[in-house]
């Protein structure tokens, strides 16, 4: 099995066109200039880039002080794209989320004030520290892509992407999130701790003045445009596909919900999800069709959030990661 985009391998390239070419060396220059900020994190930004192409969303997942917010906007910087962040708290309200209609006296009527999330990227820092109401806001626009207020549905920009993190550690004043708001995402990417020579280079950098709220000064600038966002999108999305690879997928998901320790597997939506998240890792990697490899990479990352666990594994100690790498393992690879 080939490295996650937790852990990138480097591209390989097969033959492509030089429009390809081109955007994918686009994308390319995006993770170069995320690492201008953050350090130790090539899997994690090859994993937005992943949802990105994807037109998927991604739920980041690790301890306070591993540069979860700092690793967002330095994204949104270098695709040159508009970007809000939210900080969901209790107290949040699903119109502050998605906007509400604000009655104007001098006017008599009532107007529709957007919410942050109408941008290209938002940041919904610490999303399980607002209650199921708050998070059921995003549910539509991340789906639909589109938010409905008093009978008039608002498209959302496009490309639209929600990257929301959470802590795994802190479950104090928390609200687990919903299943069906965990299906929305495309992947979860846990944010590990970096590495011991990562993070000397952090300590290094901050040393020198480098201020994560400042990403001037970090150097850190657009190297791609919208235009060719989308178009890298569809690219992905032109990925070959055989109906072996079909089967394979398909095997899988069926084994998830086969498994004794799992009470509820994937779905068929889960299945889509890994079949679109491994054509980008294709594109990005330079192949014209997907491989098994490019499953097996993207299988943990785009399921380990959707499975739920039997009460008795959970009190085993059995955890979600090593049942999807018993799955891969357990089941026929077409040749």
């Amino acid at each position: 099995m080939t490295d996650s985009p937790e852990t990138p391998a480097a591209a390989a390239s097969v033959a492509p066109s030089d429009d390809h070419a081109q955007l994918r060396d686009a994308m390319h220059r995006v993770r170069l200039e995320v690492g201008k900020a953050v350090v130790g994190q090539d899997g994690t930004i090859t994993g937005l880039l992943i949802a990105l192409l994807s037109r998927g969303h991604v739920l980041l997942e690790g301890v306070p002080g591993v540069a979860k917010t700092l690793l967002v906007r330095s994204f949104s910087r270098a695709l040159g794209l508009d970007t809000r962040r939210v900080q969901f708290t209790p107290d949040l309200m699903p119109g502050d989320v998605t906007g509400s209609l604000v009655y104007d006296a001098r006017a008599g009527t009532f107007e529709f004030r957007a919410g942050p999330v109408f941008t290209h990227v938002l940041l919904a820092d610490e999303i399980n520290r607002t209650p199921p109401k708050t998070q059921a806001a995003l549910l539509e626009a991340m789906e639909e892509r589109q938010v409905s207020s008093d009978g008039e549905s608002r498209a959302l920009p496009d490309p639209f992407l929600v990257a929301a993190t959470q802590n795994p550690i802190e479950h104090e004043g928390t609200y687990t999130l919903p299943e069906a708001q965990l299906d929305r995402f495309l992947l979860k990417l846990v944010v590990d701790l970096p590495g011991r020579d990562a993070e000397v280079d952090v300590l290094r950098r901050h040393a020198a003045g480098f201020d994560p709220r400042r990403l001037d000064d970090a150097g850190v600038a657009p190297v791609v445009t919208a235009p060719q966002i989308l178009a890298a999108q569809r690219a992905a999305a032109s990925v070959a596909v055989d109906d072996d690879l079909l089967g394979y997928v398909v095997d899988l998901a069926r084994a998830t919900r086969q498994s004794p320790s799992v009470l509820v597997g994937v779905s068929p939506r889960a299945s889509t999800g890994l079949l679109a998240a491994a054509k980008a890792w294709a594109w990005l990697s330079g192949y014209p069709a997907i491989t098994p490899d490019h499953v097996q990479t993207m299988l943990v990352p785009v399921w380990r959030h959707r499975i739920r666990l039997r009460p008795e594994a959970e009190i085993e100690g059995v955890s979600v990661d090593a049942i999807l790498t018993s799955v891969l393992q357990q089941t026929r690879v077409p040749i």
